[in-house]
Parts: C-alpha cells; structure tokens; sequence
C-alpha cells in the first residue's frame, strides 16, 4: 500500500453520505431543508470547527471576484463556508474520493453546486493552470504530507503572483513522543507533523513571504474542553458531529488530542503567506 493509498484509506468512512442523512434523520431535517450551519458539526473537521474557520479565512482577501483554492478540503465544509460568508468561487481538492462524492452531494443540498467545486486529487500534483487562483487556504492538511517544499511550491504554481496562502495546521511545538491515533493518523507511520520553522522554511523556499504565525493551543484546549462539556450535558454526541467521521476510536482520538497539546508536544498554528514571484 502507498503512502497515499495509506491516508485516504484513514479517512474512509464506508456509508458517509448514509450516515449523514441519518443524522439529518434525528434533526428533523432533509436534503431539502439542510442549511450550511446544520452541517457544520460534521463538516469542518479542524479544531475549532465554525469558530476557527471564521477567525483564520477573514484575515484573507476573500470577495465575490476572487476564485480561492481549498487545497484538502474534505467534505468540503470550509469551501462551502467561504462560498456563503464570503461570496467568491471555490475550488477544492482532496486524496479521499469518499470525501470528494459525499461533498459534491452536500454541495447539492444546499445550492452551492454552481459556486463550489470539489475534485479527487492529490495536493502534490493539482489539476490546474498555473497563476489560476487569486488565494488559497489549507485547514488540517499538511499533517499527512511529509513533503512541505513541494506541497508549497505546487501551491505557489497556481496561485497569482502577490495572492495570499493561509495555513492552519497542527504543528510540532515541543519534544516528547506523540501518542496515537489521532485524528489525522491511527499511529506515526501517516503522520507528517513538522514545527513551525520548518513550515516557513518550506514556503519561503517556493517563493512566499510569511507573516508572524499564531499559536493556537489554548484556543484549542478551550475548544475541546467545551466540545466534551457538551457532550456530557447532553448525555451524548449530536446527530451529526465529527464523531461520525472519525468512527469508533474517536474516543481515543480526541483524548490523545488533548493529551499531547496539553503536554505542548503540538498546537494549532495558522499561518499567512504571501506569493512574491
């Protein structure tokens, strides 16, 4: 099995788009009347969800004229976040093809076919022209790319000269060995994780400009810390949340989250960068 093949066989659910019209089911909901924020909870799989997409896709230039890349994009939840908040075009890629059809058909649901547009493909070699898109963003990828330079360098192909990067990925911040699975990878094997100062050497090396990151890590904390509050009110997971594509070590998963940006060995970074040539 390839590399590739490893990590999109890790984020295969097997019934995706079943188990989300269940959940819609529970919410009283249809494909019909779904709206962007019911699909919030299982769609934006990053820390911080909703809230975290908001903060870090407004410090970009993103408008009604601008076509923005979603490099990884999943199930395509930012994308279509970004499409109604912020009005632009949006083209995204991910290596899962369960993640590509199930997204095509949320995208369907809610009226976003024609400003969304979401293809199976590998962030390493993109299906675009070069000097295409007027920015891009990346939420939670790059933890299963071992190759930051060239993962960047295809990035800066396709954006437009002076467009802007935005990157929030979970970072190695300190030492001590990781505990796995997270949600990412079930043990290091598919798990890419590099430091911030790897991340700016690698964009600065395809040509980007790179402004001081943001250290997300007690934002993130106070993330789980509410999301398990919640959970625990409520006697249970929602309908729909990340639970259902994180499958049965989600348990695991998230408290290995936590233990290792407890313990500062990782923390949510985001990143803004700017193409110079």
């Amino acid at each position: 099995m390839t590399k590739k093949s490893a990590v999109a066989d890790h984020y295969t659910h097997g019934a995706l788009l079943d188990a989300i019209r269940t959940g819609l089911t529970a919410l009283g909901k249809t494909p019909d009347t779904v709206s962007i924020d019911d699909l919030g909870p299982i769609d934006e799989f990053h820390i911080g969800g909703r809230v975290a997409s908001e903060e870090f896709l407004s410090q970009l230039p993103l408008d009604e004229n601008a076509h923005v890349l979603d490099v990884g994009c999943g199930l395509g939840g930012g994308a279509r976040f970004a499409a109604t908040r912020f009005g632009c075009q949006v083209s995204g890629i991910d290596l899962t093809p369960e993640f590509i059809a199930t997204g095509q058909a949320l995208c369907a649901w809610v009226g976003l076919e024609n400003r969304v547009h979401l293809r199976q493909a590998s962030a390493l070699d993109m299906p675009f022209e070069n000097d295409q898109f007027d920015a891009a963003y990346m939420m939670h990828v790059g933890m299963n790319i071992p190759g930051k330079a060239d993962l960047f360098a295809e990035v800066a192909r396709v954006l437009k000269p002076g467009a802007q990067f935005g990157v929030y990925d979970v970072m190695r911040t300190g030492d001590g060995d990781m505990t796995y699975p997270v949600p990412w990878a079930a043990t290091g094997a598919t798990s890419a994780l590099a430091s911030p100062p790897e991340y700016i050497s690698a964009l600065e090396s395809a040509g980007f400009e790179v402004a001081t990151p943001r250290n997300r890590r007690d934002f993130a904390l106070q993330f789980f810390a509410a999301l398990s509050a919640k959970v625990n009110a409520a006697g249970g997971p929602p309908p729909l949340g990340l639970h259902v594509l994180m499958g049965e070590d989600r348990i695991e998963m998230v408290k290995n989250m936590v233990k290792n940006i407890s313990a500062e060995r990782i923390a949510p970074v985001e990143m803004i960068a700017r193409k110079m040539r």
